[in-house]
């Protein structure tokens, strides 16, 4: 087994009583006092978050908008610089090899934010499919990244780095200074509250860590919540929810897919063969990954996320299941010791974030 990556805040963690569990190739935090607790401070105040096993690529040059164009779904003709967008890689069939965030620095220059476990894939395969006279440079081992995230988060945000971030919107960003060093600071989220990104100089995450856990209101949170906060809002997590046998229209993002640009995979995004959907189970007996869900005695798909959703007091999960089945209202799911009876049920489950609210 090869040696796991570890962030710049590393130590901090272990220093500090994480329970470290292998993810994506690094030795992560998975919770500090426990993954419910964490869960709830994040719903209730602020919670920051270390995401630095994330990858950053630059991508520079002229053409550079007309190139990534016919390579990400992200339809960046309507993307303006300060603003980001979520998308997808694709392979030539539609697949999703990741999903990310494509951050418009300047007119033809670009931040994309991809998942760690595909920093050296995505890499390759989107080098491969640019010209040569671009400027396309691996930054994910020079950039931390740290998340705040809760409805607490701009208060936070407004003590630690003053400034007028009332004006910054969702899926905005802007560049900031703090003791010295610049960074980003974007307003995208994962956990449907309000929430904060900053991308700073690898070597400085422990100060701008520091300057955050010394807030009344913030608290560190590790990877278990993230991932109870991510499923209640329905968001996908790579590997699980995406992969590379499921176009993003498959997964319910059809909507979002508005460029006009022939990108890799475009044409096989009108094949639906599968759908996700959501699932409420009452109780606390969750679903598990690659459990069976059935209609009757008829297996018509396979679960892909399920946990405890602490903010609704019962058990939700993500299934894909045949098309022809999506409009159903009721399933079995069936696991190795477990038959759980669920109710397909609208995504987000929990509707209560903050995300999104106005500020200022």
């Amino acid at each position: 087994m090869s040696e796991l990556l570890t962030t710049p805040l590393h130590a901090w963690h272990k220093d500090n009583g994480a329970r470290m569990v292998p993810f994506a190739g690094w030795d992560m935090p998975v919770q500090y006092v426990g993954i419910l607790e964490e869960h709830k401070h994040t719903r209730a105040a602020a919670s920051i978050f270390d995401i630095s096993h994330m990858g950053e690529f630059l991508l520079a040059g002229d053409g550079a908008t007309d190139a990534l164009a016919r390579i990400v779904t992200h339809n960046l003709a309507t993307l303006a610089p300060g603003k980001c967008r979520y998308g997808f890689l694709l392979n030539e069939k539609g697949g999703v090899l990741d999903d990310l965030i494509v951050y418009r620095l300047e007119t033809d220059k670009y931040m994309l934010v991809v998942n760690g476990a595909c920093i050296d894939s995505d890499f390759a395969w989107i080098g491969s499919h640019l010209p040569k006279d671009l400027t396309f440079v691996n930054q994910s081992f020079g950039i931390a990244k740290i998340d705040l995230q809760g409805p607490a988060s701009f208060d936070v945000l407004s003590r630690v780095i003053p400034g007028d971030w009332a004006t910054l919107g969702y899926f905005g960003f802007r560049e900031a200074e703090v003791d010295g060093f610049r960074l980003i600071v974007s307003r995208t989220g994962y956990t449907g509250e309000l929430g904060y990104e900053f991308y700073l100089p690898w070597a400085k995450a422990q100060v701008l860590w520091d300057h955050l856990m010394a807030d009344p209101d913030v608290r560190p949170a590790g990877l278990g919540a993230r991932d109870t906060l991510r499923l209640e809002v329905g968001l996908p997590l790579y590997g699980q929810d995406l992969d590379t046998e499921h176009t993003p229209v498959e997964a319910g993002y059809g909507a979002m897919l508005k460029s006009e640009a022939d990108f890799i995979g475009k044409a096989g995004l009108d094949t639906v063969r599968e759908r996700l959907i959501g699932l409420r189970i009452e109780g606390r007996r969750s679903a598990r990954h690659y459990d069976e869900v059935f209609v009757g005695e008829t297996k018509v798909g396979i679960v892909t996320s399920g946990s405890i959703a602490p903010s609704l007091g019962c058990c939700v999960a993500m299934a894909y299941v045949r098309a022809d089945m999506a409009e159903q209202t009721a399933f079995t799911i069936k696991g190795a010791r477990t038959s759980l009876e669920a109710e397909r049920v609208d995504m987000p489950f929990f509707t209560a974030g903050t995300a999104r609210r106005k500020l200022g």
